[in-house]
């Protein structure tokens, strides 16, 4: 850039590690949802003594995805490419994913599990055809 001009383009939406982790963190702990509270401030229960949870949802891709100010889950995933932000966001996408492995454990929530693993962390229920459940170890190096 001979003429002295710096590049153009979008400023990064976020400087540090430390802030985007602020808000994955705000993102997670939003999904746990709070406790329904009496006129008294005190927590109320359901019949086996559990708080009733509300504002409680599943925590996804995409919902991390907005919840960090970007477009879609496509963005975020644009994003993880910075080398200062890949652990960060992977990170943040593995505790989704332990999520949704978890719910295929839960009679009601196998489905969509397995949706959003095959679809966004590339399960699949078969094994490769060119494999016999021998596992192979590849060196790179």
């Amino acid at each position: 850039m001979a003429s002295g001009k710096s590049r153009a383009g979008r400023p990064p939406k976020y400087k540090t590690v430390e802030e985007m982790q602020a808000k994955i963190d705000a993102y997670f702990t939003a999904c746990e949802g709070t406790p329904l509270l009496d006129d008294e401030g005190k927590a109320v229960t359901d019949k086996y003594g559990e708080p009733v949870i509300v504002g409680a949802h599943p925590p996804t891709v995409t919902g991390l995805a907005l919840a960090l100010g970007f477009t879609g889950r496509q963005a975020l995933l644009n994003y993880q490419a910075k080398t200062k932000f890949v652990d960060t966001i992977t990170r943040a996408k593995a505790r989704c994913e332990a999520y949704a492995e978890e719910r295929l454990f839960d009679r009601n929530g196998t489905t969509g599990a397995q949706f959003s693993l095959k679809c966004n962390f590339g399960w699949n229920e078969k094994a490769p055809a060119d494999t016999d459940g021998e596992v192979r170890i590849v060196d790179d190096l």
